[in-house]
């Protein structure tokens, strides 16, 4: 079988989506690769200036404000009440290890939970491009291209992988019933839960099952496989390919799964209390230990301390769940939506490759409009053009 192919000297590509590569922070018109994951602008301040977006202040402002209140009481005790209530400030250096040590491991385990959950996010949308590239590519038999019905069910069974990873943002962030909401349903953040996006992609007449303890992501995993096991009925994939996309499958279902586990495994309590009383008590000992070497000053001293201390551990408390809507959390709602955009692109090419291999059968030619072969040999078996190539149809 012919086909008719355009080959240009340089790949074709938007002039729109490069005029300003050198200049991407200032990016505006069109659309292009991650999108809604990379900021849209520059940061006209410095961070060491920022105290409101993505800081920790507001959260342990009140700790800072009574060990900064404490301090001043026990400087006030020290000056006017007592002769002195200061200890000796070699005790400082051997406590400040222990609260280091506390710190480091509570950091260092928020944020392996972080880059665990976006990896597991990455590894769900690198097996459903892999599905979607297997399945439009691969989707038709040497007898001819896909009936309008197998067409459906491909175009179907992709949404279905978009709505993928839509489903898991859901699950992680406990918005039960995202699908199916009505638009006056309100989530706990006042936000509401019915996303109509991410609706249009799921079939049509699906039941869902979160109220009987069914996961809406592992529930979308059966109508795949089933796919899966229809295109080997079709002759569309092999079994050893078939055995590959369903490896792709489960290996998206462990991601989840994982992802899973980090929602619903917090750090132990134990380990929380002793941290907080830990952290607590040092600020409470550091004033006397400084009291007679610093007098007055020891207030500002401390509280740069405190703030240091407390600010650390309070990173690490917004790390410890990276699904949610915090600033420093995973930008789950922009992967989403730039993992949708990139398989819709996909989804139109096909929807366009398909379109024309229907046009080229009904003028009587081969799929680029030229004549059919006299013999039937294995020139008249039938090949699916190549996606992403401009077609001439002269």
């Amino acid at each position: 079988m012919r086909l008719s192919l355009s080959n240009p000297p340089t790949p074709a590509l938007s002039r729109q989506n490069t005029i300003f590569l050198n200049n991407a922070h200032h990016y505006r018109h069109g659309t292009h690769p991650h999108l809604l994951s990379t900021r849209h602008k520059p940061r006209r301040w410095p961070l060491v200036f920022r105290f409101i977006k993505g800081a920790i202040h507001a959260a342990i402002l009140v700790p800072v404000f009574l060990h900064a209140l404490f301090t001043a009481f026990v400087v006030w005790l020290d000056k006017d009440v007592f002769d002195t209530v200061g200890l000796p400030s070699s005790i400082i250096p051997s406590l400040s290890i222990v609260v280091g040590l506390m710190l480091v491991f509570r950091n260092q385990t928020s944020y392996n939970r972080f880059w665990d959950g976006r990896n597991g996010m990455n590894t769900i949308n690198t097996c459903v491009r892999n599905l979607v590239r297997i399945i439009v590519t691969n989707g038709y038999s040497p007898r001819g291209p896909p009936t309008a019905a197998e067409k459906e069910d491909i175009e179907r069974t992709v949404r279905i992988l978009m709505a993928i990873p839509f489903a898991v943002k859901n699950h992680l962030r406990a918005e039960w019933g995202a699908a199916w909401a009505l638009g006056s349903d309100v989530a706990e953040n006042g936000v509401t839960d019915f996303n109509p996006d991410f609706a249009s992609l799921l079939p049509a007449g699906l039941e869902g099952h979160e109220n009987g303890g069914l996961g809406l992501p592992y529930q979308l995993t059966f109508f795949v496989d089933q796919f899966i096991k229809r295109g080997v009925e079709r002759a569309w994939f092999h079994a050893p390919g078939a055995s590959q996309m369903q490896a792709q499958l489960n290996t998206l279902t462990d991601a989840y799964g994982r992802m899973e586990t980090i929602k619903l495994t917090p750090i132990p309590v134990a380990h929380l209390i002793h941290q907080k009383q830990v952290l607590a008590l040092f600020g409470c000992v550091l004033p006397f230990g400084m009291v007679d070497d610093m007098g007055w000053w020891t207030i500002p001293m401390v509280s740069l301390v405190i703030f240091t201390l407390y600010g650390i551990e309070g990173i690490g408390s917004q790390l410890e769940d990276p699904f949610g809507y915090d600033r420093n959390d995973i930008k789950m709602d922009a992967i989403v939506g730039d993992a949708k955009t990139e398989v819709d692109v996909v989804l139109d090419e096909w929807r366009k490759m398909m379109a024309f291999v229907d046009a080229g059968r009904s003028s009587g030619g081969d799929v680029d409009g030229t004549p059919r072969p006299a013999s039937g040999d294995a020139e008249d078996r039938f090949v699916l053009p190549e996606l992403f190539l401009k077609r001439d149809r002269r």
